[in-house]
């Protein structure tokens, strides 16, 4: 073997280098790569990890050639690194200060057991590491898509498949419930997520995604994978039901009845897949209102109640059918609700009359109490709609006038005492909210009120700073799921019906006012919004005229 090699058959280590790539299915270059740098290690070990060394496998015969790097210099400071021009001319003629470094070759050595188990160690980690990285390449443009793979190992309850040229795993919470596979079985799941990472699982499959159902039913339907029928929405209870959505481009063509099939063949398949999943399949429309009727069969509706602003519906059902309406632990409700995205409440007729009945007690005592009238009239003003001191204050005149019964002189005085509430009411508040410590500049934001003012500081949200740091939930309310059942957590200013993008503008203004970020930045200028209808209507002509 040439002196500038190790003591190493040349042929074999190709050989070598050839098994490798085959088996890994990765380039000849990286395990090369993977070698020379093993080498190197063991060959600064034994000369010294103070040398630069490189090491050179030739690709076509073998021949492995030891280095050291030296840096030419006028005046040498570290021997290890560094050579005289003087001394590097000797050799290498064309040698300069500030050019190509010097390479001296070095003698070859022997592989002891502890320097070839460290090379070893490099060899199979970059392999790996260059087998991962091929792993990624190859599947990260098949998010979305249904594999077919051979179950290897389970692990902790997951399992993890062998898809041919790589592995992914199915974790325990992406299986459905009750399935128990055992190595060797064939499983169908969907990749959803595939990462590049150091270490662990790379590929992640699931059968409980919202999107397997989706894509097993594009498999069985062949009009959903022309195009013809569009799957909407898709909301699932794994391994239980589910319920989905579908609408057709073509009216000749029946959504609900494609995806069902000929004596039920299609959605059968689909069913048998999901370990006997129960599936409603429903025609999606724009009346939401008609959707959810649909989507909370096979109860029967007698009424809905849309608040658009909540995106909220009531739904008032029978009493006997309250139970099938909620489903088995809220099942068909938070079904429904999912696959509408909008939040359900369901109520009986008792329930529905019940709280109608309440509201309307709890505003006529609030105006029997605070203007000094007597029960009759306070129910009037309640009948007619209105619901607090505020809304009678300040309303038009003539609206109250309006009213059967009442003539202008009433209507004047009911006005006028809902004023000398609201000026004593303010009194009072004024008061607590200095009791409070709540600082003056709150008062500054339009669109808070002192009711307001004094609710933020009976929660310790005394300043403007404060304010400007809350979050909008933590002020309107929100929803979070508790053991499964979603439950509503009510916020500070909730009881106000403030929506979502008026407490998000307030928030903001806080922010402004603070120097927290500029109103530019919130609120684009007049001019801004004109430059930008102008490079619209330019990209609009420009398509027009190619």
């Amino acid at each position: 073997m040439s002196p500038t090699g190790i003591s190493a058959n040349r042929l074999e280590l190709l050989q070598i280098a050839d098994a490798v790539a085959k088996e890994k299915s990765i380039d000849k270059k990286i395990v090369i790569s993977a070698m020379e740098e093993a080498i190197q290690r063991a060959a600064a070990s034994k000369y010294g990890s103070e040398n630069r060394i490189k090491v050179e496998i030739d690709e076509e015969t073998g021949s492995i050639k030891l280095m050291r790097l030296l840096e030419v210099v006028e005046e040498v400071t570290d021997n290890f690194r560094e050579i005289s021009l003087e001394d590097a001319k000797t050799k290498h003629p064309d040698a300069e200060i500030g050019g190509p470094e010097i390479t001296e070759e070095l003698p070859p050595i022997d592989f002891g057991r502890v320097a070839a188990q460290s090379a070893k160690q490099v060899i199979v980690q970059k392999v790996r590491d260059a087998e991962r990285e091929r792993h990624y390449e190859e599947f990260k443009d098949r998010v979305g898509e249904i594999i077919s793979g051979v179950v290897k190992r389970v692990e902790y309850g997951s399992i993890v498949v062998d898809l041919g040229r790589a592995e992914a795993i199915i974790r325990k919470d992406d299986l459905l419930p009750r399935e128990i596979y055992r190595p060797g079985d064939r499983v169908r799941a969907y990749i959803f997520d595939v990462r590049r990472e150091m270490r662990g699982p790379q590929i992640f499959l699931s059968r409980t995604h919202s999107d397997f159902m989706a894509n097993l039913f594009a498999q069985e339907v062949p009009e959903i994978y022309d195009g013809i029928i569009e799957i909407v929405g898709v909301a699932r209870d794994p391994g239980s039901r589910a319920k989905i959505a579908v609408q057709s481009t073509d009216s000749s063509i029946d959504p609900v009845g494609a995806c069902v099939g000929m004596r039920g063949s299609r959605v059968q398949a689909v069913v048998n897949e999901l370990q006997g999943e129960k599936i409603d399949i429903l025609s999606w429309t724009n009346d939401i209102a008609d959707f959810v009727v649909k989507a909370l069969q096979p109860s029967e509706v007698m009424k809905v109640v849309l608040y658009d602003e909540d995106q909220r519906l009531e739904v008032v059902v029978p009493e006997d059918q309250l139970s099938l309406a909620i489903g088995r632990r809220g099942q068909n409700v938070r079904l429904a609700s999912e696959l509408s995205g909008w939040d359900i409440d369901i109520l009986t007729e008792d329930q529905e009359s019940e709280r109608r009945q309440k509201e309307f007690q709890e505003r006529t005592t609030l105006f029997m109490e605070s203007l000094d009238v007597d029960e009759l009239l306070s129910q009037l003003l309640v009948t007619e709609g209105f619901t607090d001191i505020e809304e009678l204050a300040f309303v038009e005149i003539e609206e109250i006038i309006n009213i059967a019964g009442f003539d202008e002189e009433t209507a004047q005085e009911i006005q006028a005492r809902a004023n000398d509430f609201l000026e004593k009411e303010n009194i009072i508040l004024e008061e607590k909210r200095k009791d409070l410590g709540v600082t003056d500049d709150l008062l500054e934001l339009e669109g808070l009120n002192l009711k307001m003012i004094v609710k933020l500081g009976e929660n310790d949200i005394k300043t403007l700073e404060d304010f400007a740091y809350c979050a909008t939930d933590d002020l309107i309310g929100w929803y979070e799921n508790i053991e499964g059942k979603k439950v509503h957590q009510t916020g500070i200013l909730e009881s106000f019906d403030l929506q979502h993008e008026e407490i998000n503008t307030l928030i903001m203004q806080a922010r402004i006012k603070l120097g927290i970020v500029s109103e530019d930045e919130v609120f684009p200028t007049q001019d801004e919004d004109l430059e930008e209808d102008v490079d619209e209507n330019k990209i609009s002509d420009n398509e027009e005229i190619n």
